[in-house]
């Protein structure tokens, strides 16, 4: 059967949205440094402020309000909600103070564990049962942060915070089930008020003063931008996720670190001692051992799909027609049935 020229558009679409959403992740530590010379403190505070204003803008915009009484009359949920809402601003947070100090190649090598944190997490929290090529990329996982530790003379404290943080907050939504500019926008509620209180608090003088209207206007500009940032990537996100299978979205995860250390070593000029090239390879093979993993078991996920489905339909016996003639091939019927 010849692909559906509207599922090659719709796939097409798809991976241009995550990439775009990958690559605007990837190269955020371009757009930090700008917001200096606000404190990392005021820059997160800001950054929660304006995501929410963006998010209730596009929300407005597409007349997304239906999912909130239901999510109002569910306590538990609300309460996850808030705990992710602080777990993502840990995040945000030590993610914006470590690019601002220098440390950007620590934060990609963050989100280059991720997936491996995550898992790591499944087998604790959820009591999920590892494979054995899943078991040795967290074995070798492991050995990395222990190389990198002896290479920094200290934990990659830095890259432990950020992977530790978000693989906590990937848990929390899942837990939670909201999609994610509907997630976006309940979390950045949560954190609104406080953030909002902070802005208040340095505009009349306290810690050390704000920059929003001393630094002039374009900077001023630039904090507001923060939250329509913060919140296309998440929007090309959305459109990817509901066009492209997991496994492609898995392999494009990896661009936002990429990015992330090319930038770290291209721009910022980073050291990047023996060491610590030992470590990211480490790091980098026990990713290669997981996404082979992946794709393995999503391609044998579907040829046991097809062969059940060619069972099923073999087995299914003829279909009257409408004239009364049995049909044929009932594998093409289906095929020219699909949407």
């Amino acid at each position: 059967m010849k692909p559906d020229p509207q599922e090659k558009n719709e796939a097409r679409t798809g991976f241009l949205c995550g990439v775009a959403a990958y690559a605007i992740w990837g190269l955020f530590p371009l757009y930090w440094p700008l917001l200096e010379p606000s404190g990392a403190t005021e820059i997160l505070a800001h950054r929660m402020v304006w995501s929410l204003v963006t998010v209730v803008a596009v929300l407005a915009v597409t007349r997304r309000w239906a999912w909130i009484p239901p999510l109002l009359r569910q306590p538990k949920r609300l309460g996850m909600i808030a705990l992710g809402a602080a777990t993502i601003s840990v995040n945000w947070g030590i993610y914006i103070w470590a690019v601002n100090s220098g440390h950007v190649v620590e934060t990609s090598l963050g989100y280059f564990i991720n997936p491996l944190v995550v898992i790591a997490l499944g087998v604790v929290v959820l009591r999920e049962r590892l494979r054995r090529a899943q078991w040795a990329a967290v074995g070798i996982g492991a050995v990395a942060v222990v190389v990198l530790a002896v290479g920094y003379g200290k934990l990659p404290w830095i890259a432990l915070g950020i992977s530790a943080s978000f693989g906590t907050y990937s848990l929390i939504k899942k837990q939670v089930g909201l999609g994610g500019l509907e997630s976006m926008a309940a979390e950045t509620a949560v954190q609104f008020l406080p953030a909002l209180g902070f802005l208040l608090f340095l505009g009349g003088g306290g810690g050390g003063g704000s920059t929003f209207v001393s630094a002039g206007a374009g900077h001023m500009a630039l904090l507001i931008a923060s939250g329509a940032i913060t919140a296309l990537p998440l929007v090309s996100f959305g459109a990817a996720a509901v066009r492209l299978p997991l496994s492609v979205l898995g392999m494009l995860q990896y661009l936002a670190p990429v990015f992330q250390f090319a930038l770290g070593l291209a721009v910022f000029h980073e050291s990047m001692p023996p060491e610590r090239w030992a470590g990211f390879a480490l790091v980098w093979l026990a990713l290669a051992v997981l996404t082979w993993d992946a794709m393995r078991t999503a391609r044998a996920g579907r040829a046991e799909l097809a062969a059940a489905r060619d069972a099923a339909l073999d087995a299914a016996p003829d279909q009257a027609a409408p004239t009364g003639r049995p049909i044929s091939g009932n594998r093409s019927a289906v095929s020219e049935t699909r949407p």
